[in-house]
């Protein structure tokens, strides 16, 4: 990884990879879309946006506005990149942000759904909060064999009322989300301190599985 190097990259451009090779093949919000490059050769992208949610910035500490975070909303490398390049990734995103923003905490989940526990977080020392920040129940809906969220059901279809959408798609499912994992990550060492001593929820260890993720099962509150 000696030759690796990162840098703002065209959004079109991040948006074409992501749509192409992220999981989830959809784009999302972003602000800064940073590339890794393999001596020249883009190989990975990560996506920092602000924010989708009005109260989420207000839900880490009442002292933060919505210019002080961004959500790490995607983040991809090529199959080939070696053991580690990702959390090296991540490292080299966190003191771009120092130098050129002033942004103070980062926010990033990760979805059950996709069997995913959040490991790179974990590897690269953000601070957990459980899967328990969510206070109201969210839905996918099936329409014609994809999966969609409710905003982009909203933006296609007009509504997300069952009725309406089975009018739409006979074969139309509601499926319940799994409650998602939340870290979060404070860039700079000088806020760590009073940011995490007002933070709404506690910070917890670490997941091990995803067996506490459907509605109705809490983690235990551990310091």
């Amino acid at each position: 990884m000696i030759n690796y190097t990162i840098g703002l990259i065209d959004k079109k451009i991040a948006k074409e990879l992501i749509i192409a090779n992220h999981y989830s093949h959809k784009w999302t919000s972003c602000r800064y879309a940073l590339g890794l490059f393999d001596e020249g050769n883009l190989i990975g992208v990560a996506v920092y946006g602000f924010p989708v949610g009005r109260q989420t910035v207000k839900s880490i500490t009442p002292d933060l506005n919505n210019d002080d975070v961004l959500e790490l909303t995607r983040l991809w490398l090529v199959d080939e990149a070696p053991k580690n390049s990702e959390s090296f990734f991540i490292g080299k995103t966190f003191d771009w942000l120092r130098k050129n923003t002033s942004i103070k905490v980062l926010i990033s989940y990760s979805d059950p759904m996709q069997d995913h526990l959040g490991i790179i977080y974990q590897a690269t020392n953000w601070l957990y909060q459980g899967n328990n920040t969510m206070l109201i129940k969210g839905y996918l809906h099936k329409i014609f064999g994809e999966l969609m969220h409710p905003r982009s059901v909203v933006a296609l279809y007009g509504s997300i009322q069952q009725d309406h959408l089975k009018a739409i798609d006979p074969s139309y499912e509601r499926i319940e989300m799994k409650k998602k994992h939340r870290y979060l990550y404070v860039l700079h060492n000088k806020h760590r301190k009073s940011i995490i001593s007002k933070l709404k929820h506690p910070i917890l260890s670490y997941p091990k599985n995803n067996l506490n993720c459907d509605w109705g099962k809490n983690n235990p509150i551990e310091k």
